[in-house]
């Protein structure tokens, strides 16, 4: 439910499956006990599943406008299904990491080469994202698009 609920505050996830499947899983790992406030949230939540689902179609919305735009600030995004996209182009990650952080950013820098993690959020958040890699330029480009414009050139 972190995901498509937008949850991940109350640490509570389902799973419907065959029992064949629900059965191993039970071999592994046991069910935990669920607090009677994390069960009235989850049945609250699940009581407006359409208003909650809304926000999964914001986020594929957002998700696929990462995709799509990326490509023209100088970046290659791998296909998402997820709610996030990792995207390859980066010369120097922790750079821009820390470039996109100064400005109020957060993404990860999940440790692959050349690639950052960008999670798809509202479109206010989409669009301050695509906005400071504009202002930042593109992979390499040096000259006037902002004071970090070589950040492929900046050490680790």
């Amino acid at each position: 439910m972190s995901k498509a609920f937008a949850f991940a505050g109350a640490r509570l996830g389902y799973l419907a499956a065959d029992a064949a499947v629900t059965d191993a899983l039970r071999l592994v790992r046991l069910p935990y006990h669920l607090s009677a406030f994390t069960q009235a949230a989850a049945t609250a939540a699940l009581g407006h599943a359409s208003e909650m689902l809304a926000m999964v179609d914001d986020i594929i919305e957002q998700r696929d406008r990462i995709i799509a735009e990326l490509p023209g600030l100088g970046y290659t995004p791998l296909p998402s299904a997820a709610n996030f996209v990792l995207f390859g182009g980066v010369e120097n990650p922790h750079a821009l990491f820390e470039a996109l952080l100064e400005r109020g950013i957060i993404i990860r820098d999940v440790g692959i080469p050349n690639h950052l993690r960008v999670t798809a959020g509202t479109k206010a958040e989409t669009t301050a994202f695509l906005g400071a890699l504009g202002e930042l330029g593109a992979p390499g480009e040096s000259g006037s698009r902002g004071e970090h414009s070589t950040l492929g050139k900046i050490a680790p």
